[in-house]
């Protein structure tokens, strides 16, 4: 069994970032420019965020953090978005995810300029995507290519069941892994809520993709010897020897489960610090203008 370390990747792929940043501006280009708007005072939000602003750092992007109260009006974050689309020294930007219940998530999406999406919410890089032309690519799904890339992990005809059909992990890394590309080519199959039998199916998966937001939900009866597991949930569960009170829990039971793996990402340590790392590729592209030309 080998452990895909997510951390140590991400480290590798920050430095070949910030020596190509330093490139840049030893030519006298712009430094890369990540906005990111955070409304409210969630734990697990902030926390991200600060984890974006440190990757920034040791990329040697410029970063730029607007705070908003979670009473702040649809209409403000729409006008707070608005500015940051016309900022030209702002390459890319996020708007941290959840928000208030009375903010549409949805629109506030739309309303970023595709881009700028550096997320790769927005529907034209959803739907360049799906088509396979050139795009931001969500940040947690292209950070699951790459470790399946620097691993060496063979996908070309491979079976692959993604459990969990989420527009930010589900749909797109589906999407990535059936497309003719490697790492992809594999025959895909979607579990969900409504899907029987899902141990029927996922004992036949040579890779399983777990994005369910379920602790502990893939378990060794349902994994078959040698398969590569990728575990996508970081729920906080209680756990009272932390200064914390919780940790976070995949949803694979690792330790039952991993011995029978060829490979498997822990939680943390495994697809999260890739995540951010994705965001820093999809900044970089944004400020050369490698995806979409600059005027």
């Amino acid at each position: 069994m080998t452990l895909i370390d997510g951390k140590q990747t991400a480290d590798q792929i920050k430095a070949e970032i910030a020596n190509e940043v330093e490139a840049m501006v030893g030519r006298g280009e712009k430094r890369p420019h990540l906005a990111a708007i955070l409304v409210g005072h969630d734990g697990g939000s902030e926390t991200y965020v600060a984890h974006k602003v440190k990757a920034c750092e040791q990329c040697g992007f410029k970063s730029t953090l607007i705070r908003m109260e979670d009473n702040v009006t649809e209409a403000e974050l729409l006008e707070a978005i608005d500015k940051l689309n016309a900022d030209t020294d702002i390459d890319g930007f996020i708007v941290q995810l959840p928000l208030p219940k009375h903010i549409s998530e949805q629109k506030v999406i739309e309303a970023i300029d595709y881009r700028k999406d550096v997320d790769g919410f927005h529907p034209v890089n959803v739907g360049r995507m799906s088509i396979g032309l050139p795009c931001f690519l969500s940040a947690t799904p292209a950070g699951i290519m790459d470790l399946l890339d620097r691993y060496g992990i063979p996908t070309r005809g491979r079976r692959c069941v993604v459990l969990g059909r989420s527009n930010i992990v589900g749909k797109p890394v589906a999407t990535l892994m059936m497309q003719k590309r490697q790492p992809g080519d594999a025959t895909v199959t979607v579990c969900h809520s409504a899907t029987e039998n899902i141990a029927e199916i996922t004992s036949q998966a040579d890779i399983i993709i777990a994005a369910l937001g379920k602790p502990g939900f893939v378990t060794a009866n349902m994994v078959k010897p040698g398969a590569t597991i990728i575990d996508v949930g970081t729920t906080r569960v209680p756990d009272a020897t932390r200064k914390s009170g919780f940790r976070l829990r995949g949803d694979v039971d690792f330790d039952n489960v991993a011995p029978l793996c060829s490979y498997i990402t822990p939680v943390p340590g495994g697809v999260g610090p890739m995540t951010i790392c994705s965001l820093m590729k999809n900044t970089l592209l944004a400020a050369k203008g490698a995806i979409y030309p600059k005027a």
